[in-house]
């Protein structure tokens, strides 16, 4: 009741918030400021003499990760007072990949965290508020290890998700069906077993994660290993397909449960393969709609027929910045209580020092790009997501993601960049392959989506090799893209060969379309558009 209480408060302050957005904003700005004027980055864009939004904007420039990266790592180094307050500590780093061949490390403090525990609890009250079946049912949350590496000083790099729910209160705690140490497995086969084994007896209210084909996933883990699964069922047992550590699962008891088994018999005889309505009937399915993830909904929908879906809103590993507040719909409010928040208006995205506006300034209809500022001392920081207005709540924008950036594909979340592209086709060819000048990559969606490598035919370019070859290269450089391949949920990439002269051709008559000059032309190595089909 207390946690329950607590957290109405706290959706209240939210929606009341949207009413006063302009002066919400400039009081945590000068917050956000005067809490990091100590700091080294303060301290180099003289915080001291801000008074406002427009002394804010004359002295720290837009930027990215990159240029945050000298103090970030600093941070990992354990000079924390390069980007944060003296004496705050950092109690792990959020990881992603970067735009580059280096992941991104964005420091955990205790207020970051808390905010973003803030936006779970606005957002998961919301949830149950509209889908009262799902109140004091247990929670399938799918997440990644929050241990992927190690900091220098020795504190864990990886996914956020599993410190949100290591600290959450008691009460919510315990609803959580899956512990901790089975999201940090990293083998996925094993992994979904036993989330499976962990969840198949429990009345599940709500089953969350950020993608979607991670619950595609799980569900096809339970049909590849459907006998296994129904055995371990009746006899109280767990036998995933692989070895795990061996101090693993001590505390992982399961009582045997003939009845179950003979339901999961009885589906799969009447049904020819085991679903999830054979042993879960959730409230509402947690998870990302928008961008190419929409994709993934039909399919979706079919194993779960009937159940509502909720997006979970845009979040990154640098916070959260919208909570939606319907089902079925990909957008969500701006989160303006623990972000300041600037939006680039699209036409002005690629040029240098872009004008910005605040959140209050935006109109309905109109693509941005997301910049951001907030308590893990990020400043003025374009997270290169482009979002579109579609309509307002009270002064806030209510905006749907639209995609990563005009040089960024995703499929199931890999957020594969050019530069990475091009830099994988480098390293592919200097292992003795001819160069190849001219290729393009491009997404496509199918049962087990891929990406398609189309390049002229030539001598000494052997297509199929040289696809091997990327694949492996884009591993090694985008992290994500390494977790979707290795999980299953991404295919290799898959070689298309073209009569020689194609790419040139249509270079030229694009050239010719446009009217413009060869030497501005820039040749598109990653298409980001994703084709539908096998």
């Amino acid at each position: 009741m207390l946690a329950g209480a607590h957290a109405s408060r706290q959706l209240n302050d939210f929606m009341s918030s949207h009413q006063q957005t302009a002066q919400r904003q400039d009081r945590l700005l000068m917050e956000l400021v005067r809490r990091h004027q100590e700091s080294s980055f303060g301290q180099d864009h003289h915080f001291d003499r801000i008074r406002g939004y427009d002394d804010f904007k004359a002295a720290v420039p837009v930027g990215n990760y990159e240029t945050h990266r000298p103090y970030i790592q600093r941070v990992l180094e354990g000079r924390t007072s390069a980007l944060l307050p003296p004496g705050e500590p950092v109690l792990m780093f959020s990881m992603t990949s970067g735009t580059t061949g280096q992941p991104k490390h964005i420091p955990v403090t205790r207020r970051f965290l808390a905010n973003m525990r803030r936006g779970w609890n606005i957002f998961g009250l919301k949830v149950l508020q509209d889908h009262p079946d799902g109140w004091l049912r247990p929670i399938l949350q799918i997440s990644s290890s929050t241990r992927e590496a190690t900091s220098p000083t020795g504190l864990s790099c990886g996914a956020i998700s599993g410190l949100l729910a290591q600290t959450q209160k008691t009460i919510v705690r315990r609803m959580y069906v899956v512990p901790q140490e089975v999201m940090d497995l990293s083998e996925p086969a094993v992994k979904y077993y036993l989330i499976l084994r962990c969840s198949i007896g429990r009345k599940i209210g709500l089953i969350t994660t950020a993608n979607p084909s991670s619950t595609i996933k799980l569900i096809e883990t339970a049909q590849a290993h459907v006998q296994t699964l129904i055995r371990d069922v009746a006899d109280g047992t767990v036998s995933p397909p692989g070895p795990t550590p061996p101090s693993f699962g001590r505390h992982l008891k399961f009582r045997k449960n003939p009845a179950l088994a003979a339901r999961l018999e009885e589906g799969l005889r009447r049904d020819g393969q085991l679903l999830p309505r054979h042993f879960w009937n959730p409230a509402v399915l947690c998870n990302w709609t928008g961008g190419t993830l929409h994709l993934y909904l039909r399919h979706l929908r079919e194993l779960f027929p009937g159940v509502p879906i909720r997006d979970i809103g845009l979040l990154a590993s640098e916070g959260r910045f919208s909570i939606p507040l319907a089902d079925e719909a990909p957008a969500g409010v701006a989160e303006i209580t623990s972000n300041f928040l600037e939006f680039i208006p699209s036409q002005h995205a690629e040029g240098d020092n872009p004008p910005t506006l605040r959140a209050h300034e935006l109109e309905v209809g109109q693509d941005y790009s997301l910049v951001l500022s907030n308590w893990a001392g990020l400043w003025r920081y374009n997270i290169d997501d482009r979002v579109r207005v579609v309509s307002r709540l009270g002064q806030s924008p209510v905006f749907e993601f639209l995609s990563r950036g005009r040089h960024t594909a995703n499929i199931t979340g890999e957020k594969i960049t050019e530069h990475q592209v091009v830099e994988a086709m480098r390293r592919a060819t200097g292992r003795g392959g001819a160069a190849v000048e001219l290729f393009e990559l491009q997404g496509h969606f199918a049962k087990l989506p891929y990406y398609e490598l189309r390049l002229e035919e030539a001598p000494g370019v052997d297509p199929k090799r040289l696809a091997e070859a990327m694949d492996h290269e884009l591993g090694e450089l985008n992290i994500e893209y390494a977790s979707k391949r290795k999980t299953g949920r991404l295919g290799a990439i898959r070689p298309k060969g073209l009569p020689s002269g194609t790419l040139a051709n249509a270079e030229a008559e694009k050239i010719r379309q446009r009217r413009g000059r060869g030497e501005q032309y820039k040749h598109q190595y990653l298409l980001i558009d994703v084709v539908e089909g096998p």
